[in-house]
Formats: C-alpha cells, structure tokens, sequence
C-alpha cells in the first residue's frame, strides 16, 4: 500500500478480535519503526511488549486504581492545566463522537466510567505496548519518540494490524514500572494498543475530523 493511503487509513482501534499476534510480527514491526529519525541519533525510545499474564497483571492493577480513586501521577503533563478554543471544542467533538458510536449518553456517568476503564485493558487488545526513554532526556526525545510511535503504527497498518496511541496507559507510572522492574526515574511516556482490529464494531466506525492544509499553514515566498 502506498504511504499517504497508510497514513489516511490509520485510524485509533478502540475494538478488537481475540486473536493473538506473533510475535515475529511485532518484531518486524519494531524493526521498521526504528528507522525514525532522532536528534544526534539519540534513538531514545524503550519500548515494553506486554502479552498474557503480564498483561492481565496490569490491567487489573490500573482498573484497581481507577475504581478506587488513586488519583494518576503520569511522570509528564500530557494535556494542557486549561484549555482553550479551538482546542477544547476538537476535545469535545471527539468525546461525543466515541459515546455517540457507543450509544452512551452524556448523562450515564457509570457508562463513561466503564468506558474509560476499557483505556487501562488496551481496549482488551492482545498487545500492550508501552513506552519508556531515560530519564535525562528532554523534549526534543518526545518529539523523536513520537516520529517512532508514527512509524511504528504505519508498519503495523501495513501488516493488517491496527492501533490506538494511548496516554491513559502512562497514567499511572509508578504502578507499571514496578510490575515491569523499570528504573522509577525512567519515563513512561505512552502507550499503544495492538491487535486485529473488529471491523464490525461501531466505536472503530466513526473517523474525527481534521483541519485542512489553509487553517493551519502560512507560506511565505
């Protein structure tokens, strides 16, 4: 498939089949997104391919805390403390385009709740994938890091598989790190689902919107 066909398609999977993915698969995956570029070739991704056990394992430990209201502790702000137009009416829009596909109405508080619990299980994906970089690292790694996370969904996409990008997963750092013994200084940045997409779901029917090339560039000559 050509590349702009790839990155048109790419949409975030909130719904998949149970099936399980080689892990050969994921390899070749990864070995193409490594090709990213990255400042002075600092290549400052780590990347944590959670399946099984050890999946389950931390799913029930963020749904665990979600439901008993730890409050999360992400090692970054993702999001901005306010927002603001036009910002907050694309954050907006989106929210009511999931519940919408999912027939839960904005009232149905328990609903929401149980739909953003599906965050913390990958969406029940098989693969939960996670990634860290070292602690030193600035922001122009989050800048490098996000250029792999695209290459890596595109080489996922190409290989029939789909994903969703998911801060929620770094929601809760410190709960994570320690089932999977990574440094508590290191950061965890984000993370991904990963599997065979349910084409039949509504909540993988509806696409957001995005604003053309005019509303967001200027040329100069």
């Amino acid at each position: 498939m050509k590349i702009d066909e790839l990155i048109k398609q790419r949409h975030s999977t909130r719904a998949f089949i149970d099936k399980a993915v080689d892990e050969k698969l994921i390899h070749d995956i990864l070995d193409t997104a490594r090709f990213a570029p990255s400042g002075a070739n600092t290549q400052p991704w780590q990347v944590a391919v959670v399946t099984g056990k050890t999946k389950q394992q931390i799913s029930e430990c963020l749904v665990e805390a979600f439901q008993s209201g730890v409050k999360p502790k992400p090692d970054y702000p993702y999001y901005p403390e306010t927002w603001r137009s036009t910002y907050i009416e694309r954050r907006r829009a989106c929210g009511l385009q999931l519940y919408q596909s999912l027939q839960i109405d904005r009232k149905d508080k328990l609903a929401q709740q149980q739909q953003w619990e599906a965050n913390y299980r990958a969406f029940d994906a098989p693969v939960m994938l996670l990634f860290f970089m070292d602690a030193e690292m600035q922001t122009g790694s989050f800048l490098d890091l996000g250029m792999f996370l695209q290459n890596l969904m595109l080489a996922a996409q190409n290989k029939g598989l789909a994903s969703c990008p998911q801060a929620a997963l770094a929601e809760y750092a410190e709960q994570i790190k320690s089932i999977l013994h990574y440094p508590a200084d290191t950061i965890l940045v984000c993370g991904m689902a990963l599997g065979y997409e349910d084409v039949d779901a509504a909540v993988n029917q509806y696409r957001t919107a995005r604003e053309p090339v005019a509303a967001f560039t200027r040329f100069f000559t």
